[in-house]
């Protein structure tokens, strides 16, 4: 039966992964929780509670990534306090809109952030693909997390 438990594994690290890049699929929690258990099948022995507070760590960096990502684009951007909730609020919004909303909630709501506070149409462009932008490098930096995560568990289990 120690089979059907690593099909579990399998099972919740892959849907993680996917769902590192899908909007509404908790990624990073699942990939844990699939690595939490492969960890658990031996008694920790092969992968340690060390390996998995490290991994635990990278977990919490991939989930934080969708909240702070455009925040810190659109800052760089020097974007208005506007245009920074804004932004936050796209991508909160985003995140239950598919993939469409996740890409251009950002950046839209952060151009509509940036335009009613200073009417600045190059400015809000700016701030607005600032944000989009974020989005995109976001999901490339919570990905390699989420492939971090696994390789880390694989490392301790092999070697």
């Amino acid at each position: 039966m120690e089979w059907l438990a690593w099909l579990g594994v399998v099972a919740l690290v892959v849907v993680g992964l996917v769902g590192m890049v899908l909007p509404l699929l908790p990624g990073s929690p699942l990939v844990l929780a699939g690595l939490w258990l492969g960890a658990a099948i031996d008694g920790f022995t092969l992968v340690s509670g060390w390996t998995m507070g490290l991994i635990t760590v990278l977990a919490v960096l991939a989930w934080g990534v969708d909240y702070v990502a455009a925040l810190i684009a659109v800052r760089q951007a020097g974007a208005s306090r506007q245009a920074m909730a804004a932004a936050g609020a796209g991508t909160v919004a985003g995140l239950f809109t598919g993939w469409w909303g996740l890409l251009l909630g950002p950046a839209l709501a952060a151009s509509a952030g940036e335009w009613h506070a200073r009417r600045d149409a190059a400015q809000a462009l700016r701030v607005g693909t600032a944000a989009g932008l974020s989005v995109v490098l976001g999901l490339v930096v919570k990905l390699s997390l989420g492939v971090l995560m696994v390789l880390c568990f694989a490392l301790a289990y092999w070697l």
